[in-house]
């Protein structure tokens, strides 16, 4: 984004020249635009988004329209790793009438995401992956989205100081290979996830035929899909319907 745009998104939002003044401090000294504005726009919707909370990427918009592509009126969705909430909201406003569930372990996160999700009726719980959740759940999620850390630990510091300053570390670091998470995660999948039910897990390119083998070793049918528009690769996970 160019400073003439975010200029023109920074005006509206100050009382007072004193008021632009700060923010312009703030932005000069690397704090994201969005946590300047208390938003970010994602998938054409304005998320609300608080100081030290991941910021969305752009590219996970393509994440959202996979999921979008399974997900139907009265499905179980499940948000890991949800930040803002954004994935999951985004995708329930698509959708309609679904059932929202969303995790984060970082305490800020899961406050931002209540607010954003209260609207929806989403149940917001604060704990690592599955653990928190309730376990009249087990068995019934139909899509989950999950966009888990896979930064490798010795390229965090490689990362734009926007990120690696101003965003949690729990939420960048997936590792020494950045797969860690993922394979916590698909470690216990199959437990939640409903019978046909899919998941959706952002990765890196490189990243790509190493997670979809962990996710097929936890006994999903799993593949990568790649976007140009978003410059985005999804892994994607479908459990087995036995009555297929």
């Amino acid at each position: 984004m160019f400073a003439e745009d975010e200029a023109e998104l920074l005006l509206p939002n100050a009382e007072t020249e004193d008021a632009l003044e700060t923010m312009l401090t703030r932005r000069e000294a690397g704090v994201p635009l969005e946590h300047i504005l208390g938003w970010v726009d994602f998938c054409g919707m304005r998320i609300g988004i608080a100081t030290d909370v991941f910021v969305p990427r752009q590219r996970t918009g393509f994440l959202v329209h996979q999921a979008a592509k399974v997900a139907l009126p009265g499905s179980v969705i499940l948000d890991l790793c949800c930040g803002t909430g954004a994935l999951g909201l985004v995708l329930a406003q698509w959708t309609g009438n679904v059932e929202l569930h969303a995790v984060d372990i970082d305490s800020a996160a899961v406050k931002c995401a209540r607010q954003n999700l209260a609207g929806l009726g989403g149940s917001v719980y604060e704990g690592d992956l599955f653990k928190p959740l309730p376990g009249g759940l087990m068995g019934r999620v139909d899509v989950l989205v999950a966009n888990v850390p896979y930064v490798p630990t010795d390229a965090i510091g490689l990362m734009p100081p926007e990120a690696r300053d101003h965003e949690p570390r729990v939420t960048l670091d997936g590792g020494d290979d950045g797969l860690e998470v993922l394979r916590r995660l698909a470690d216990g999948v199959l437990r939640w996830l409903a019978p046909g039910g899919h998941i959706f897990i952002e990765t890196d390119a490189s990243q790509a035929p190493a997670a979809v083998k962990i996710l097929a070793t936890a006994g999903l049918l799993a593949r990568s899909v790649y976007s140009d528009e978003f410059c985005s690769t999804v892994i994607i996970g479908a459990n087995p319907d036995p009555g297929a």
